[in-house]
């Protein structure tokens, strides 16, 4: 068997075990795939990647790393892809996460001056949240009518108001991590 056969089969393998584990999740469909081959950037990678996997919960994260880290498979992360470093764009034989589903805001509590968000919330819809209980999101970037928390996070983004309250950094207390062996 060729080299080239022999990734061929692995990539197959792959998307066969993340459609039986995550189903209607997982999509091949040249309108995701598209889509995620580029951010506000500008840039666009050479083709599509393998799949675009919508993940829905910390669960979903964990299985696409297990299932990625025994193939080898590389993982991009995506939320919005509203970023201008190239950073979310998924190239060829690569599997696209997007936490784009994951936008709930679980908990707000006045009390402690703290929210509980998911990495695909919406900047701009914490902040109408967090208004309602006479709160706001210091963080601030240009995007945030489009830009989520999570990419906040892994860009340390900041706005206008960084100067004065800090960057992300200075407003995230605490993260639930999956790393690349799918351990959370």
């Amino acid at each position: 068997m060729r080299k080239d056969d022999v990734a061929s089969s692995e990539t197959s393998r792959t998307l066969v075990l993340l459609q039986e584990a995550l189903g209607r999740q997982v999509s091949v469909d040249a309108e995701d795939t598209g889509a995620a081959r580029a951010d506000k950037s500008g840039h666009r990678s050479a083709g599509e990647p393998l799949c675009v996997v919508f993940a829905e919960s910390t669960e979903d994260v964990a299985t696409v790393l297990r299932i990625a880290n025994s193939s080898q498979t590389p993982v991009v992360a995506r939320g919005a892809g509203s970023g201008l470093a190239g950073g979310a764009i998924g190239s060829p034989g690569e599997i696209v996460l997007s936490l784009a589903r994951m936008n709930r805001i679980l908990e707000i509590s006045t009390e402690d001056r703290w929210a509980i968000v998911e990495a695909g919330v919406i900047n701009s819809s914490l902040n109408e949240a967090a208004q309602e209980h006479g709160l706001w999101f210091a963080p601030d970037p240009a995007s945030r009518a489009w830009s989520t928390v999570g990419g906040n996070i892994a860009t340390n983004a900041g706005g206008l108001l960084c100067v004065k309250y800090g960057v992300t950094r200075e407003a995230v207390l605490d993260l639930t991590v999956v790393l690349a062996s799918g351990e959370t």
